[in-house]
Parts: C-alpha cells; sequence; structure tokens
C-alpha cells in the first residue's frame, strides 16, 4: 500500500508568525509515519524550509507557471520553487480553475514543467455541483485525471487529489461509499495507465477533511491520505488528521 500522506493546503493565509504552526505540528506529530507536506503562500516557503529544516515535515508550492521564466508578472516558476526548497506543488486546485480558468491543458504543461524541476506535482480534480447532481462525477473526473497528467507519471513524480468543488469549505461531504467508489475509479484508471505505477501512486482526498472525519475518511480503500484546507493552518487539527492517516 502507497504510504499515507497529509498534505497542507494554507491557501491565501499565513504571516511569519504563523511558522510557529509548525513547530507546534513537530512538537505534536514527532513519530509521524506517513508523510507531511505543507504548502503555504509562496512568501513564506524559504522562511518555513528553514523553520522545518531538522523535521519530517516537507514544504510545497500552491502552483507553478509552465514556462522556466519569462514576462509573466506575479507568476512563479517551477525551479523557482525547488530553489526555494519546496519538493512538492499543487496543480490544477479547483478554485484556480474556477477563478481562473485553467484547463486540463495548462494543468498538464505545469506538471511537466514541476517534474523537470525534480518537484512531485499533487494533481487536482473533481467535479462541481452541477455536475455532482447530474451523476456526471466520473465522467468529470475522468476527463480530467486523463487531460491533467502527462505521460511517464510514477509514484515519486505524481499525487492525485480528488476534491469534490462542492465540498470545499463548505463542510459537506460525500457518503464514505461514494468517495470509495470515486477513488477506486481513479485507481482503476491509473492502474490501467500506468502499470505497477499506478498502483503505488497515492489518491489523497480534498473535500473538507476534518478532524471529525479524518478517521472515517481515512479507512477508505484507495484513500491514502488528505489534502486538507482550513484544517492544516492551527497545528492541533492538522495533527489530529496527520494520526487519523497514522492509525
Amino acid at each position: 500500500m502507497p504510504k499515507k500522506l497529509a498534505a497542507g493546503n494554507w491557501k491565501m493565509n499565513g504571516l511569519r508568525q504563523a511558522l510557529d504552526e509548525v513547530r507546534a505540528l513537530h512538537d505534536a506529530c514527532p513519530d509521524a509515519r506517513c508523510d507531511i507536506v505543507i504548502c503555504p503562500p509562496a512568501t513564506l516557503i524559504g522562511p518555513m524550509v528553514e523553520v522545518s529544516n531538522d523535521m519530517q515535515i516537507e514544504v510545497g508550492g500552491q502552483d507553478c507557471h509552465a514556462n522556466t521564466s519569462g514576462a509573466h508578472t506575479g507568476d512563479i516558476s517551477a525551479p523557482m520553487l525547488a530553489d526555494s526548497g519546496a519538493s512538492y506543488v499543487i496543480l490544477g486546485h479547483s478554485e484556480r480553475r474556477a477563478s481562473y480558468g485553467e484547463t486540463d491543458a495548462q494543468v498538464r504543461a505545469k506538471t511537466t514543467s514541476a517534474w523537470n524541476a525534480d518537484l512531485t506535482a499533487i494533481v487536482c480534480i473533481g467535479e462541481t455541483l452541477e455536475q455532482w447532481e447530474a451523476g456526471q462525477t466520473l465522467d468529470v473526473v475522468g476527463r480530467q485525471l486523463q487531460g491533467s497528467t502527462p505521460d511517464g507519471a510514477t509514484s515519486e513524480t505524481l499525487v492525485i487529489a480528488y476534491e469534490p468543488v462542492w465540498a470545499i469549505g463548505t463542510g459537506k461531504t460525500p457518503t464514505l461509499e461514494e468517495i470509495g467508489a470515486v477513488h477506486g475509479f481513479i485507481r482503476d484508471a491509473l492502474v490501467k495507465r500506468f502499470g505497477e505505477e499506478g498502483q503505488a501512486m497515492r489518491i489523497v482526498y480534498g473535500g473538507s477533511m476534518n478532524p471529525k472525519n479524518a478517521s472515517d475518511i481515512a479507512g477508505i480503500p484507495n484513500v491514502d491520505g488528505g489534502l486538507v484546507g482550513g484544517a492544516s493552518l492551527k497545528a492541533s487539527d492538522f495533527c489530529h488528521i496527520v494520526k487519523a492517516l497514522d492509525a
């Protein structure tokens, strides 16, 4: 079975004082068996790398440009993330797909760039409320999975995050059976495309995982961790999720 992954997405939250939460997380979960990565705003990547240097906590970015450099004001490239000490990057998050109109092709290009910089890409896929109500979940997830991931993926370079868009930040979650069905579908698609590597790839759940539901979700087959938003901002909450994944 793939090693579990607890990935925290801080989104546009966090000043330098928030680095105390990283120290607190380490103190609360010093012997965590799952991999832990926190993806803070770009302004905190370097400082967080310094703080977590002697901890079992890795640092990631929240996005990168497909190009390595150029006239792209306000953007950050994969080599820049790696140069800052990041080892992961979140790509294709539903907020970027919705707010910036990111397409599968763009996410795919960014993923290639991330791999070229030796970053592990956490590629997000998932359906909207309208698509879920229309019974289109597997069609949407399958299309995004195929279109957003380049050929040649391995278990070391790719993590898939299933995030039902309608569950993010709303407190709503699919049933355990629904989560299991989608993760099983993703696993089958990965194995069909990537063989043994697809079996070893981590599929994490990204729809409002929190301390209350983490244990139940973590016990679902083919759920190999979580991409956690708000609950990753506080060490006490995030550590509870880490322990649930370790159980």
